[in-house]
């Protein structure tokens, strides 16, 4: 186990390399088999494959944010297992980032152009949310998963039928992010002021728009 304490210019550089490797390279990952992998491609429609590759794009850009978000509040959290949690968290993410950028080279289409704007808002608001302290950053977290578990169980219904392969990613990816919420909530989180949690629906609605396109 790595006792080290790191300074805080360590800290940064340790960022920097995860947030090159977020957007532009392999991040770390728990290396789970792909959900998609052993399903067989089925040939969708012009339509039907436009659509995936808007949902998909849209899925990929929201696990960069939820990357930023578990960094920046593992970089301000208070104590040593809420850190920990942040970072297993973030591990976990890092499956989907790959799962959703797999499926939409498979798609023959792009990540989203704006993921590093939207990567560095949500680590801001990760480092915000850790200063304000461990509660209320476990909530946070806990209000995130839930909304994103809502998103994604809304893509279930969104996503042409034939798309097995990406059904299969979001409904895993769903379930993962369901255990985070629950997770965050044993762990002591606070429950966030509805005026919070309606900023947050307001920005993942704007993120949506712009990803599915952009």
């Amino acid at each position: 186990m790595n006792t080290r304490a790191y300074s805080l210019t360590d800290k940064f550089c340790i960022q920097i390399d995860v947030a090159l490797r977020t957007l532009f390279g392999k991040p770390e990952t728990t290396a789970r088999e792909n959900p998609a992998k052993y399903i067989k491609e089925r040939e969708l429609t012009q339509e039907q494959n436009r659509h995936s590759q808007g949902y998909m794009r849209v899925n990929h850009c929201g696990e960069v944010c939820a990357q930023a978000l578990y960094q920046g509040q593992a970089l301000t959290a208070r104590n040593p297992s809420t850190q920990q949690q942040m970072q297993q968290a973030a591990l976990e993410e890092n499956d989907h980032l790959a799962w959703c950028e797999s499926r939409l080279i498979e798609l023959n289409s792009h990540t989203s152009y704006l993921n590093p704007l939207w990567y560095m808002g949500s680590l801001l608001i990760g480092i915000t949310a850790g200063i304000a302290g461990d509660k209320w950053s476990l909530g946070f977290l806990a209000e995130t998963e839930r909304q994103v578990t809502a998103h994604l169980e809304s893509h279930l219904h969104a996503l042409p039928e034939d798309d097995k392969k990406s059904l299969s990613i979001v409904e895993q990816m769903a379930s993962d992010e369901k255990q985070h919420a629950e997770a965050a909530i044993d762990a002591g989180a606070a429950e966030l002021p509805d005026i919070i949690k309606k900023l947050m629906r307001i920005t993942a609605k704007t993120m949506t728009v712009t990803a599915y396109y952009i």
